[in-house]
C-alpha cells in the first residue's frame, strides 16, 4: 500500500508560481546581497503553462562554494535547511523546513558552470517550445500515476525524455545563439 503523503502530485500550471518565486527571490537577494550573482526560477514551475509538482525550484549562482558562510547563513536565517548529505556534488542543496507545506528547493551552483547553464538552457528551451512542454506534462502525469510514491523510479523514468529535450535544446541554442539572459531576480 502506497503512502498518500509520499504520492507524486502533478498539478496544472499555477499562475501564482512566478509570484511566489519573485517573493522568495527578493528575500534571498536582500539576505545574500552580492554573494548571489544570479537568482533564477528553474524547474517545471518556471515554464508558463507546464503542469508540475508544486515545488518552486530556485537556482542561486555563486562565485565559489567555499567559504560556505556567504550563502549558508543567509539561507538558514530565511528558514531553509541545508541538506549537506546531497550526493550531487555540482550544487549545494537547501529545502524548506520539515513540516512546511509550501515546497521550495534551492540549488546553489557555481556561476558559469555546466550544471548552472544546463538548467537555464532546459528552462529557456521549454519556455519557447510549447509542444515539447505539453509532451513533458503528459509524460509526468502518466509517470506520476505509474510510480505513485516511488520518487526515484519516477525521476529515472523521465531521463530519456529529458536527455532528448536537452539534445534538441543544444541544437536550438547553437542555431539561435542562445545565452542566458539576465537573472530572474
Amino acid at each position: 500500500m502506497q503512502d498518500d503523503a509520499r504520492a507524486i502530485t502533478i498539478e496544472e500550471y499555477n499562475p501564482q508560481w512566478p509570484r511566489i518565486f519573485c517573493d522568495l527571490a527578493c528575500r534571498i537577494r536582500n539576505a545574500m546581497g552580492p554573494a548571489a550573482i544570479r537568482i533564477d526560477h528553474i524547474g517545471s514551475t518556471s515554464v508558463p503553462g507546464l503542469a508540475a509538482k508544486p515545488i518552486i525550484d530556485i537556482q542561486i549562482s555563486v562565485a565559489s562554494f567555499e567559504p560556505i558562510d556567504p550563502y549558508l547563513r543567509p539561507l538558514e536565517q530565511l528558514g531553509f535547511e541545508h541538506r549537506d548529505k546531497n550526493p550531487e556534488l555540482t550544487k549545494r542543496y537547501f529545502k524548506e523546513p520539515r513540516g512546511v507545506d509550501a515546497r521550495t528547493h534551492i540549488h546553489v551552483r557555481l556561476a558559469g558552470s555546466f550544471s548552472e547553464q544546463l538548467n537555464l538552457l532546459f528552462r529557456d528551451y521549454m519556455r519557447c517550445h510549447a509542444d515539447d512542454a505539453r509532451a513533458y506534462a503528459e509524460l509526468k502525469r502518466r509517470l506520476a500515476q505509474e510510480y505513485r510514491g516511488d520518487r526515484p523510479g519516477y525521476t529515472e523514468a523521465k531521463d530519456a525524455f529529458i536527455w532528448d529535450i536537452l539534445r534538441r535544446a543544444d541544437r536550438w541554442a547553437a542555431d539561435t545563439g542562445w545565452h542566458p539572459g539576465p537573472s530572474d531576480a
